[in-house]
C-alpha cells in the first residue's frame, strides 16, 4: 500500500506514503486513494486530512507509469471524489507539491502549507498538458495571474506568496490535524449543504434540487436545534449529524 490512513476521532487521515519516490503518484497509488475516500465517507468522517510522508507534499506522477488513458482518467476520478465527499478535505503540505501534487492540493476545499512549500505545474517542461478541469479550478483557487504563472512558465511559486487564496494558513502538518479537529466539531449536515453548493459552482454536475435538498434538511435537523439552544446556554454545540 503506498497510503497510510488512519483515523483520530472523526477525522481520517491520509498519507501518500512513497518517501523514495518524492510520493510521486503511480496507477496504484490513485487506486489507494480512491479507497481512502471510500473509507473516509463509509466511516463518517467529518474532516479528511490528506498529506504525505517528508520530504514532500506529492512531487507529481510517477513519470514511468504516466499515460493518456487509465492513469489520466482515475486521477482525474481521484480529484473529483475529493470534491464529492460530504466531508471537509484539507490538504497539509510541508514540500514540494508540484503537478499532480499540486492538483492533488487543488481539489481538497482547504489548505494549510508551510511557508517555503512550493506549488506548480511544470507540464511545459515534459510536453505534457493538464485536463481543463485542473486548469480551471487552479484558476478559481490560486487566482487567474497566479494560474498563468504557473501554467505558462512552468515555474514554482512558494505557498507564503500564495497566503490569502490558494494557501489558507500557514503552518505545519500538526497544526493541519489541531484545526481539523476544530473543524471536525461543526455540523456536517451545514457542511454538506454548503460543499454541494460550492461545488456546482465550480462545474460538479449536482442540481440546484440537490442542494436545496441539502440545506433544508440542515435547517430541519437535530442538529440545527441544537445549534440554537447551545447558543442560548453560552454553551460549545454537540452535532450528531442529524
Amino acid at each position: 500500500m503506498a497510503i497510510i490512513l488512519e483515523w483520530f476521532g472523526s477525522v481520517c487521515k491520509v498519507v501518500i506514503d512513497r518517501p523514495e519516490k518524492r510520493n510521486a503518484v503511480d496507477l496504484a497509488t490513485l487506486l489507494d486513494l480512491q479507497q481512502a475516500q471510500e473509507s473516509a465517507s463509509r466511516g463518517g468522517a467529518r474532516v479528511l486530512l490528506l498529506t504525505g510522508t517528508p520530504p514532500a507534499f506529492c512531487s507529481g506522477a510517477d513519470l514511468g507509469g504516466v499515460e493518456l488513458g487509465e492513469f489520466t482518467e482515475t486521477l482525474l476520478a481521484v480529484l473529483h471524489g475529493f470534491g464529492r465527499l460530504d466531508c471537509v478535505t484539507l490538504a497539509a503540505i510541508d514540500g514540494p507539491a508540484l503537478g499532480a501534487g499540486s492538483q492533488l492540493a487543488a481539489s481538497c476545499d482547504l489548505r494549510m502549507a508551510t511557508s517555503l512549500s512550493k506549488f506548480g505545474v511544470p507540464a511545459a517542461n515534459l510536453g505534457l498538458a493538464v485536463d481543463s478541469w485542473t486548469v480551471e479550478r487552479i484558476g478559481r483557487e490560486a487566482g487567474w495571474s497566479a494560474a498563468r504563472y504557473m501554467l505558462l512558465s512552468a515555474q514554482p511559486m512558494l505557498a507564503q506568496d500564495l497566503l490569502g487564496g490558494f494557501v489558507h494558513r500557514l503552518g505545519t502538518v500538526d497544526d493541519a490535524m489541531a484545526w481539523a479537529q476544530e473543524m471536525s466539531q461543526l455540523a456536517p449536515l451545514t457542511i454538506r449543504a454548503h460543499k454541494k453548493a460550492l461545488e456546482r459552482l465550480g462545474g460538479m454536475e449536482i442540481s440546484m434540487q440537490e442542494i436545496e435538498q441539502a440545506r433544508l434538511a440542515a435547517w430541519a435537523s437535530e442538529d440545527a436545534a441544537e445549534g440554537r439552544q447551545a447558543f442560548l446556554e453560552k454553551r460549545p454545540p454537540k452535532f450528531t449529524g442529524q
